[in-house]
């Protein structure tokens, strides 16, 4: 067909495409460090802007298992604890002026009117535990906030001049011990003097308070599993839908025994190398009495197993989200999921530190009619809960599949064969 205004043809549309596959391979490390500096977040520029785009999925992808199971971010590096009896020397016609100090010290401390005194708030190093490293990383840290709260107290003149001699001579307190059962995978906690408390309601009212006050929480969502470290090492929630969330946390108490009655592991040494025959917590001051728990469930130090990767434009995952009390589930029937959250889920298929490689997500984002042009994509890494992946230094790759629709001219072919074309010339 031809226009008669002029000489060049008019093409009609002939709906007739070439169906091609484009590969784009992205560095974490190139994006632009000045205006994203972590690499759980950036935009980048593709080589070249992608035309009737049809569909777009994960094709392989590389990262590094670097992740701190206990971190800041997820508010998993704190846990509180008080003392309810301790033990006090004059009871048992002890005398001791060092012994009799201490317990001067402690009782000040767990009569206090302040939460900050008698709540003893420790802080593990964030990072990634196994059960034994977990294990004494809370004996050293329960033990050093009380030897730093004793000082504190003996450091005050008045207390001074009252225990001289306790106030010169003490060092570090040391009756708590926390032992791993590697039979049952449960955290035993004790003390050969002192009863204790385990205040899980204190740690999540601090929990709430720092997610509201702290930017990097924010975008986190509330859940009842990941409530904060003590969840990790077994202790549990209470669910109690008619009280407040600080009122559901569960109490958990040390149960006394009696000096002949100590807890211990029967299969061998409670801690390997010391030759305690299982005898983890025996009495550690004249006439006292050890006391301990047992967590209810086994430890969880695994972290997240799955990654969920954000393509602005490009995500077609729907996705479940937490369950929380809130106004809206407890007024509606409704989901609180999310339409389109994510363009990729990618398992952890193993722990730190190293770096695991995969392909073929099966997710695709589909187009219909196809996008006209793609040039630019913005991507976020996160966890199922909300929180950004913390890649630190360690980069990682991925490499997109776009599937493009190429518009081809309509053309018809004649073609004969070399003998068909011999037999033609012949008279």
């Amino acid at each position: 067909m031809r226009n008669i205004n002029t000489n060049h043809p008019i093409i009609q549309n002939s709906n007739q495409y070439l169906y091609e596959k484009k590969y784009i391979s992205v560095h974490s490390e190139d994006r632009d460090y000045s205006k994203f500096p972590q690499s759980s977040e950036f935009e980048i520029m593709l080589p070249q802007e992608y035309l009737n785009v049809s569909s777009a999925c994960l094709s392989s992808w590389s990262f590094p298992a670097n992740y701190n199971v206990f971190s800041i971010q997820t508010f998993n590096t704190t846990m509180t604890f008080k003392f309810s009896n301790l033990y006090n020397p004059g009871e048992f016609s002890v005398s001791d002026p060092l012994l009799e100090g201490i317990f001067a010290a402690l009782y000040s401390l767990s009569n206090s009117d302040i939460i900050e005194e008698y709540q003893f708030l420790i802080t593990i190093e964030p990072g990634f535990y196994n059960p034994t490293q977990m294990a004494t990383e809370l004996t050293n840290k329960f033990n050093e906030i009380v030897t730093n709260k004793i000082t504190a107290f003996f450091a005050i003149p008045l207390n001074m001049a009252t225990y001289p001699i306790a106030a010169s001579t003490f060092k570090n307190y040391n009756r708590f011990n926390i032992v791993y059962n590697t039979v049952n995978q449960k955290l035993w906690f004790g003390n050969t003097a002192d009863n204790f408390i385990i205040t899980n309601d204190f740690i999540y009212f601090s929990s709430k308070q720092f997610v509201e006050q702290s930017c990097l929480r924010k975008r986190m969502l509330p859940e009842y599993n990941n409530w904060g470290l003590p969840s990790y090492l077994g202790f549990s929630v209470c669910e109690a839908p008619a009280y407040s969330a600080a009122e559901t946390m569960k109490l958990v108490q040390s149960t006394p025994t009696y000096q002949q009655l100590v807890p211990r592991f029967y299969y061998g040494d409670a801690q390997p190398g010391t030759g305690d025959n299982g005898y983890w917590l025996l009495p550690g001051e004249p006439g006292a009495t050890v006391y301990f728990l047992e967590t209810p469930y086994k430890i969880s130090f695994m972290g997240p197993s799955y990654i969920y990767m954000e393509i602005d434009g490009l995500n077609c995952i729907d996705e479940t989200s937490p369950w929380n009390l809130s106004e809206f589930t407890s007024h509606t029937n409704m989901t609180n999921g999310i339409v389109n959250s994510s363009f990729a889920k990618l398992a952890v298929p193993t722990t730190p530190l190293s770096q695991w490689f995969d392909a073929d997500s099966k997710p695709y984002k589909y187009w219909n009619p196809p996008a006209e042009r793609i040039g630019k994509l913005k991507f976020k890494f996160r966890y199922h809960n909300g929180v950004l992946c913390d890649f630190g230094n360690f980069q990682f790759s991925f490499m997109l599949e776009f599937n493009l629709f190429r518009p081809q001219q309509e053309r018809t072919y004649n073609i004969k064969s070399a003998q068909e074309f011999a037999q033609l010339q012949k008279p």
